[in-house]
């Protein structure tokens, strides 16, 4: 292990789905010597892509669950986090941001800037992540990487700058010429490793000098060395070129683009090197947790291995060998046999096992020290967790999780089933905060909740192949929601009589609209009306209330509730009566504030070659959409819009058969909407349906 922490990097490889992010891992660990021949991702071969080490993986040839692994190029060890594309994987994507220090952007060079490169391009953003962008596929028809580096300025705002150019393009593309050095670079040999280097070829020397003059002018912003050189006009290194890209990647002020086509073996070692000499080690980038002790203050991390221990828990596995920890170590040395204390629940936990870890093989090693990616073993915790030496109290920052947006209805087959549904739903929730799940109390039924289809069906297809449970799945359910939309005045009293002591309590207010989704508690009682001690008790009754709207039985969000008057009994009185009270004044109160059904609305992107534009827009229209606008990118057609999620199942097949299977498309939740007149009265249709079924 390498202890030279500035010989370190904690790199993801991050991009829009099918931009070639798994083939570029492969190709590095091929050059790098972590596995002796190259794979292709769709399985062609039998074997599949290395860092797609799941079943599931390699049939769709998609990248689910971000994986681990190292692997050296010269003299520098390097942590490689391969992460999702796909919308619905959202948190494997940040959860790996989160304990990376550089990445790379991969850029389709025909696609471009696509939907979701916007999207991973804002996660970068929110951890300050510095990165540098990798055009590939040039070796495809319509490969285009100057336009790619326009769009990277115009629609993700970045500094972009060449530090190469292709020789030819499509399937003209031999090799790349290298602006710094201003040499010509050429991949030969049956996998592209024997590197060859050329003089520039004549028809490409002027626009090389055009370009290089483009880079030295935009670096030397971040060196006065540099700016120096160029004023007196002496000779200008290599050494300061790079230093001064370096400083200005590290800032997020610049962002080096690479070029070439992983799946041809062109430019892969190039691109390593850039990693090597443009991101940044774990001292260069400055961590931040929250001291627990001093009202959550931040506290700078060093990475000096002598300060006491401070790392992070960024995913769980159940691996062959039980539980596998993924930890990001921030600060001091996590040793075999140390203990430490996970600061979420306070519990202590001895280091038994840590490993380092290749895809889904592992290395047995004696510590992790400050700046390196390791594993544990048997240690209880969950994703995001923070573990730190027993005499600090400290918490990395939390992540950022959405809510989930679609739910299904799952019942096991058979009781063996049951068994095993219940151990893959508790390992699944403990790995993937996004992915909830509880059981309703009407049905029954368990209910699984994602970020979208394809998450869900994945974790149902993975509860078959790995828990051997088969289950049978209702079509998805959409998180509805309800809300009020006037002001309305309640006045409620509850009074019961039996034997022994009665309950009494009487409340009186008004519920009205609040913000969006947040649920808002007022008691303007005066003169002990309604004793203080009661108080939190008409709170709990009335956020009760909430989570089964009394119109459809949906949560219930964006009310205020104030609490303005009441009257108490000395004896009758308790939190219960006015628990109850509470309650049954929002039943009686809610249908006089007009409720109304919200919908989740989605943002959906379709990328379409631009001959279907107009059939890809008439099937948006068909579901309710509405359309934001659209742009062509070379020849592709990107249609923006916001479509309601209840109208989006089933959308990929549509979408696909209309356009010849040339297009796809990518959502996010935006926000809730009014449902209209006619889905109201269908939902309300359905309900009774459905409870005549149950027979209530």
């Amino acid at each position: 292990m390498n202890n030279d922490i500035q010989k370190i990097r904690n790199i993801g490889i991050s991009a829009h789905i099918d931009s070639g992010k798994t083939t570029l891992t492969e190709r590095i660990l091929y050059y790098t010597k972590r596995i002796h021949a190259i794979h292709d991702v769709k399985g062609k071969d039998g074997v599949g892509a290395t860092m797609d080490s799941m079943e599931l993986e390699k049939e769709r040839g998609i990248t689910i669950a971000s994986a681990a692994t190292y692997c050296e190029w010269n003299n520098h060890e390097i942590n490689i986090i391969d992460t999702p594309g796909h919308v619905d994987f959202t948190i494997e994507v940040e959860r790996s941001l989160r304990v990376l220090d550089g990445a790379i952007l991969v850029l389709c060079s025909v696609g471009g800037v696509q939907s979701q490169s916007i999207t991973v391009d804002m996660q970068m953003k929110r951890y300050k992540v510095p990165c540098i962008a990798f055009i590939n596929k040039c070796d495809r028809s319509g490969a285009n990487p100057y336009r790619v580096i326009d769009q990277l300025r115009e629609k993700l705002g970045h500094n972009a700058v060449s530090m190469q150019i292709p020789i030819g393009l499509e399937e003209k593309l031999e090799g790349i010429v290298d602006l710094v050095a201003m040499k010509a670079v050429y991949f030969e040999g049956e996998s592209g490793e024997k590197i060859i280097i050329k003089d520039i070829p004549d028809n490409l020397r002027t626009e090389a000098e055009e370009k290089r003059e483009i880079l030295i002018d935009a670096a030397s912003l971040f060196s006065d060395k540099l700016t120096e050189a160029i004023l007196e006009e002496t000779e200008i290194s290599d050494e300061l070129i790079i230093d001064a890209v370096r400083i200005g990647t590290l800032e997020r002020k610049l962002t080096p683009v690479f070029m070439g086509s992983a799946y041809k073996n062109k430019g892969v070692q190039t691109l390593l090197d850039a990693v090597t000499h443009l991101l940044p080690c774990p001292a260069d980038i400055q961590n931040e947790a929250l001291d627990i002790d001093d009202d959550e203050a931040p506290v700078i991390l060093s990475s000096d291995p002598e300060k006491p221990v401070v790392a992070l828990a960024f995913k769980l596995e159940d691996g062959q060998y039980g539980q596998l920890t993924y930890i990001r170590v921030y600060q001091g040395n996590l040793k075999k046999g140390s203990v430490i204390i996970n600061t979420r629940n306070g519990r202590k936990v001895k280091i038994g096992r840590v490993a380092r870890m290749h895809s889904d093989q592992m290395e047995e090693i004696s510590a992790i020290p400050a700046g390196y990616i390791g594993a544990l073993f048997g240690v209880e915790c969950n994703s995001g967790d923070t573990l730190a030496a027993p005499d600090i109290n400290i918490s990395m920052t939390s992540m950022f999780i959405p809510d989930p947006v679609i739910s299904l209805a799952i019942n096991p087959i058979d009781n063996k089933s049951q068994e095993r549904m219940s151990k893959a739903l508790n390992r699944f929730t403990k790995e993937d905060p996004t992915f909830k799940t509880h059981v309703d109390d009407e049905t029954g039924e368990t209910i699984i909740e994602g970020m979208g289809e394809l998450h869900l069906e994945v974790y149902i297809e993975r509860m078959l192949r790995e828990y051997k449970s088969e289950v049978i799945y209702d079509k998805p359910k959409v998180a509805y929601r309800e809300t009020i939309t006037q002001k309305a005045e309640f006045d409620y009293t509850h009074k019961k009589q039996t034997g022994g002591s009665g309950q009494y309590a009487r409340v009186s207010g008004y519920i009205e609209p609040f913000f969006d989704d947040v649920f808002e508690f007022e008691s303007k009682v005066v003169g002990g009306n309604i004793p203080t001690q009661y108080i939190p008790a008409c709170e709990k009754g009335f956020k009760e209330s909430m989570n089964k709207g009394p119109k459809m039985g949906f949560p219930v969000n964006g009310v205020k509730v104030v609490l303005n008057d009441g009257a108490s009994h000395s004896v009758d009185s308790s939190d219960m009566a006015f628990k109850t009270a509470s309650q049954a004044a929002f039943s009686n109160v809610y249908p006089k504030a007009k409720p109304v059904i919200m919908e989740p609305v989605m943002k959906v992107a379709v990328e379409t070659p631009s001959e279907f534009q107009g059939a890809a827009m008439s099937l948006i229209n068909q579901r309710r959409g509405m359309i934001l606008g659209s742009q062509d990118e070379g020849s592709l057609c990107v249609i923006d819009s916001y479509v309601p999620l209840a109208d989006m199942f089933g959308f990929s097949t549509v979408l696909r058969s209309a356009t010849q299977g040339k297009a796809q498309y990518t959502m996010e939740f935006d926000t809730y909407k009014q449902v209209p007149k006619s889905v109201e009265e269908e939902l309300i249709k359905e309900a009774e349906q459905e409870k005549k079924k149950r027979g209530v």
